[in-house]
């Protein structure tokens, strides 16, 4: 018999609660209430029904642990090991960017145009790449990522969301390894300046810094990807990504100097810039 807690997991959750208020979580009770769900291997919606059930002395130490790690401001994906993003759960790691609901602005984005071919550039966990798989159940896919352990995570979500024999993986620093041509190329680049680095919130100092600034203006993946867009895709296809909410402008600019037409910024649900897109129509470009 596993030995109890002299808790209830009521108890547990309002000690958790109180935990992570004190260090200043924000949120405090909704990751509370996640990270003991994940503990006893139920949904969050089942907390109420077991409330006054006693505490199983592994389960309580392994939740210590966990509190103790949020409270330094580790993100409950990574706590986890998943995230959800439009309706599905993702496994995601250290090694890739946490997908975030204003990403979603993007998969929308891209599922009002047709396509049956995407290249999504820098993939990380894939979350956008198998979520236009996953929609979209005739369509093809590349992810590209320059971190062999992102496409590792990428291809664990293929596989988990059932779309891994109609996706491929290449390492790749941009297009530099990308072969064929695509109706539609998406990406979620580094956008954040580096200047702009230290003020962020300390849990992004969990996720890899190469997929969340360019070491510069903020600005310099957009270049590249209008660049190199062209030379992969179809004629009539469509290059989208996602922006950072002052950028929307000055992005469209760079999408208009490339070539691409159609060019417009769509917000997200905040109402703030998030997503620019283009068409290309000019002749193909051959490398």
């Amino acid at each position: 018999m596993a030995e109890r807690d002299t808790r209830t997991i009521g108890g547990a959750l309002r000690d958790a609660v109180r935990q992570l208020e004190a260090a200043g979580i924000a949120g405090a009770a909704r990751d509370a209430r996640v990270l003991v769900a994940h503990v006893l291997g139920i949904a969050p919606s089942r907390l109420l029904l077991v409330e006054g059930d006693a505490l199983e002395a592994g389960q309580a130490a392994r939740l210590a642990q966990l509190i103790a790690r949020r409270a330094t401001r580790e993100p409950v994906s990574h706590l986890t090991g998943r995230r959800a993003f439009y309706g599905r759960d993702f496994a995601v790691t250290p090694d890739v960017l946490d997908p975030r609901p204003e990403t979603e602005t993007l998969v929308e984005a891209a599922l009002r145009v047709p396509f049956g071919h995407v290249l999504d550039i820098g993939t990380g966990s894939g979350a956008i790449l198998l979520t236009l798989l996953a929609e979209r159940p005739g369509a093809t896919g590349t992810g590209s990522d320059l971190s062999a352990r992102a496409l590792t995570v990428a291809q664990r979500n293929a596989q988990a969301l059932g779309v891994a024999g109609r996706t491929d993986f290449v390492q790749s620093d941009w297009f530099a390894a990308v072969a064929g041509r695509y109706d539609l190329i998406v990406s979620n680049p580094p956008y954040i300046a580096a200047d702009e680095m230290a003020a962020l919130a300390p849990e992004l100092a969990h996720e890899p810094r190469m997929a969340l600034t360019d070491e510069g203006d903020g600005l310099s993946a957009y270049r590249a990807l209008c660049a190199g867009a062209p030379a992969h895709l179809r004629r009539g296809g469509w290059l989208m990504v996602e922006t950072g909410w002052q950028q929307g402008a000055a992005v469209a600019a760079l999408f208009e100097t490339a070539g691409f037409t159609g060019v417009a910024v769509r917000p997200d649900l905040d109402g703030r810039d998030r997503v620019v897109t283009g068409k290309w129509l000019r002749k193909q470009q051959f490398r």
